[in-house]
């Protein structure tokens, strides 16, 4: 009997299933020095300890994203090993303050499937939970991917599509212990802009790209342990009409949200992801820009937050916006719509 594990197929999962992930990760210096490097990220709640500390932290905070990263690394083996591709993401809380040595583990419940028609493939819907050392929680998100059939005949018997929240809402949204921002100094922060000076519909060209190549994204998506094939094996990619892999569509997050510094410098620490869709694949190569677009704000005492809808594109400046048209098809070039809250300090 093989001792090697070739990934659950569509027809392996089942709904209720609890998958207990492998490989417990600690968040290192290492980890923050890479991300900086890969994506170019310049928030400075997280490149600087003491503006942190000014901040109320005790210590330097942990891009939240890098949290995210790590235990979608850890889901990957269970859930994503021969996956056609990663749909889509909603109802995802930041729980905890992620900081250097915590070690971070990884459970999912699977919460839907779905066969789709060529009987090829089916979407499976995961609840997906990252916990620290202690077992208490990190974040949870759930997400949907395109998983392949083993074999195309197998009857599904058990379907069920999950009905999701539009949104995080705000009396959900969860504040890190010690945040403070009546010290802010927006000076070292890059921009004068609080959450009194943001407005609903407002939308923000964030005019800078930034190509990502071939060796960047292959080391982005080793450094989260992310085994996905359609990432690495270029041999399973040559079956593929396009013939090449496909990059990661947390890179994409990651530097759509580097991108979005500019025009939101005052925004880097997300509190909670209320939907995501990868709208069209990325391969390495082409040039990636950002715009973002006010969809709320919402008051929570102690910091504002605003809730931003991020659009990623390749080979397109977001000068237009490019975004969906009237019936709801995506513009040429969006490659991510990215929908999230966002802590921000306020005047007031």
């Amino acid at each position: 009997m093989s001792k090697t594990d070739p990934g659950n197929y569509f027809e392996d999962f089942r709904l209720g299933q609890v998958l207990v992930h492998a490989t417990p990760r600690t968040v290192t210096a290492g980890d923050v020095a890479l991300y900086t490097a890969l994506y170019g990220t310049r928030f400075a709640l997280f490149s600087s300890e003491a503006f942190a500390k000014d901040c109320g932290f005790p210590h330097a905070a942990v891009d939240p994203l890098i949290a995210f990263h790590i235990v979608f690394g850890k889901t990957v083996p269970d859930i994503s090993l021969n996956a056609v591709a990663n749909l889509g993401y909603a109802e995802g809380r930041f729980h905890k303050l992620l900081t250097d040595g915590m070690t971070l583990s990884a459970k999912s419940e699977v919460i839907g499937l779905k066969e789709n028609s060529n009987r090829k493939t089916g979407v499976v819907y995961v609840r997906t939970t990252g916990m620290d050392e202690f077992g208490e929680t990190v974040l949870s998100y759930v997400r949907w991917v395109m998983v392949r059939k083993r074999d195309q005949n197998v009857e599904i018997s058990e379907q069920f599509v999950p009905a999701l929240e539009e949104a995080v809402a705000p009396d959900q949204l969860i504040v890190p212990a010690g945040l403070d921002f009546s010290a802010y100094d927006y000076a070292l922060a890059g921009a004068p802009h609080a959450f009194e000076d943001y407005a609903i519909g407002e939308k923000i060209d964030h005019v800078d790209g930034m190509a990502i190549e071939e060796a960047e994204h292959a080391m982005a998506t080793r450094l989260w342990q992310n085994t996905a094939k359609v990432h690495f094996n270029q041999f399973e990619r040559a079956k593929d009409p396009s013939g090449r892999r496909l990059v990661y569509g947390g890179v994409v997050i990651s530097t759509a949200k580097a991108l979005s510094f500019n025009g939101l410098q005052n925004a880097g620490l997300i509190l909670a992801i209320n939907g995501g869709r990868h709208v069209s694949p990325y391969f390495a190569g082409g040039t990636v820009f950002a715009w973002s677009e006010v969809l709320d704000k919402a008051d929570l005492g102690s910091v504002g937050a605003l809730r931003l809808r991020l659009v990623a594109t390749v080979d397109r400046p977001c000068g237009d916006f490019p975004g969906k048209d009237e019936a709801g098809a995506y513009a040429d070039g969006v490659i991510l719509d990215f929908d999230y809250w966002a802590a921000v300090p306020k005047r007031g």
